[in-house]
């Protein structure tokens, strides 16, 4: 089946259950790509040895540090104290007396009836090492995903406690192994967890997650935390209860007061869809590529999901950022014109390009290979500018929620700088498309492999101009 054929739930581009897929995980039980087999010797494990394909604690320091939680700010630096808070918490969740929330009891029956995802999931949890290992077994994990449904993240002060995204503290070891690099990019699998993921959003939507809006030590209105996220900025009304907001999700994708964006003044100017930071800047993109490779070549059919305007971009360019815990996350129109398509794609949440071999950049490095596969929106809109054309927002979702809200619609015509949408609680990234030849970079392009380098961008700031 050629990579881009549209299989399977929309978004995937063919890549689930796909024979590109299917090789690679037949390729990493037998060992075909140098690592350790995923299946459980179960003499091992009678003998209490470790479990083939068991990682060792160093590549999970590496795996944490590489996380894309750690890097957006979500986790702290400090990967010791984001383990106590890990073994404090499961240990909590091994309390969980009450009857399995609908979406995790979903899971746990695809986890008892298929022996495959079993396999996996049981590979996962025993491949990590004892000494890093907090989750015991399956049921063990099923409570901590019904105690994240129902937990609104607090703030800290300190960095070393600061644990904004629960479910990505407790699966970043667990995604370090080989059974849970498979289990994670199964389909069945990760439509489950998805469920989780909006129970959780459902949970955070409403006013019962405003309890951690407040002025308190471990509260999103603190001192600390309002001179670090700069709420000053933002619209809100310090005289209403919970400052005006009706959840924790309506706090996180918060809207900012325009004279802390200004657009900018140059008619000629492509500005930025999102604040973030660029993460890469890529000409000449293909219409269709292997987006699974090292290198992380960007595949303009499976970013589309098969859109009828993937042509318009072929050659032409991609500007990637990504958003950090900080960051306003809501996003705007980087040119003015007519919105001719609109669309949500569903896709992987916690799914990372692993390479031939151990490689403990995966999470940091899986960015450009989420724009093909995660949690993605689709806007391309018609620009009133000629010698622009058509230009293409695609905001990502990126683990946790991976939520994306779009506030526009096919054939609106929108302002530059007007807002297309939002993301709700959760990581994210921004691609931009624009046709060949149609736009000349002016923000500084990441010459560095990864996060770290990347210059800030700012919603309605220049970031390009019409050639």
């Amino acid at each position: 089946m050629p990579v881009g054929t549209r299989t399977g739930p929309a978004g995937h581009g063919g890549l689930i259950g796909s024979a590109a897929e299917t090789g690679l995980l037949r390729g990493r039980e037998t060992g075909q790509y140098g690592r350790t087999a995923s299946r459980i010797d179960e003499s091992d494990r009678r003998k209490g040895k470790p479990v083939r394909g068991t990682v060792t604690s160093a590549a999970i320091a590496a795996r944490y540090r590489n996380s894309y939680a750690r890097a957006g700010g979500y986790l702290p630096e400090n990967r010791e104290a984001a383990h106590a808070w890990l073994r404090e918490f499961t240990e909590q969740a091994s309390e969980w007396k009450e009857e399995h929330v609908p979406s995790v009891a979903a899971l746990a029956q695809l986890v008892d009836t298929d022996p495959v995802v079993k396999e996996y999931v049981t590979a996962m949890i025993e491949q990590v090492p004892q000494e890093e290992r907090v989750v015991s077994d399956i049921p063990h994990l099923l409570q901590c995903l019904d105690k994240i449904t129902v937990t609104a993240p607090a703030y800290a002060w300190n960095p070393d406690d600061r644990i904004f995204f629960p479910m990505s503290n407790l699966f970043v070891h667990l995604m370090a192994t080989d059974g849970g690099w498979n289990v994670f990019r199964n389909k069945q699998f990760n439509e489950k967890l998805t469920g989780v993921l909006q129970a959780w959003y459902d949970f955070l939507d409403k006013e019962e997650s405003c309890s951690v809006l407040n002025d308190k030590a471990t509260g999103w209105f603190s001192q600390p935390a309002y001179e670090q996220f700069k709420l000053y900025e933002f619209e809100l009304d310090r005289d209403k209860p919970y400052w005006g907001f009706t959840s924790y999700n309506d706090f996180f994708h918060r809207r900012i007061k325009p004279e802390f964006r200004p657009l900018a003044a140059d008619d000629n100017a492509v500005v930025s869809a999102n604040d973030g930071t660029v993460l890469r800047y890529r000409q000449g993109v293909k219409r269709q590529d292997q987006f699974w490779l090292k290198g992380q070549p960007y595949s303009l059919e499976n970013m589309l999901n098969g859109s009828q305007y993937v042509e318009k971009f072929a050659d032409g360019d991609v500007f990637q950022s990504f958003l950090s815990g900080a960051d306003y996350h809501r996003w705007h129109a980087p040119v003015a014109g007519e919105v001719v398509a609109v669309e949500k794609v569903p896709g992987y949440t916690f799914a990372e390009l692993q390479s031939m071999g151990e490689d403990p950049t995966a999470g940091t490095h899986s960015q450009c290979y989420g724009a093909s596969v995660n949690t993605r929106g689709i806007v391309i809109i018609k620009s009133t500018a000629p010698d622009i054309g058509y230009v293409g927002v695609i905001p990502i979702g990126i683990t946790e929620i991976s939520s994306i809200t779009h506030t526009v619609a096919e054939k609106q015509t929108v302002g530059k700088g007007q807002e297309l949408g939002y993301f709700s609680f959760g990581g994210s990234s921004m691609c931009l498309l624009f046709e060949k030849n149609a736009v000349e970079l002016t923000a500084p392009d990441n010459k560095k492999d990864g996060f770290d380098g990347g210059a800030p961008v700012f919603v309605n700031a220049q970031i390009a101009r019409a050639k």
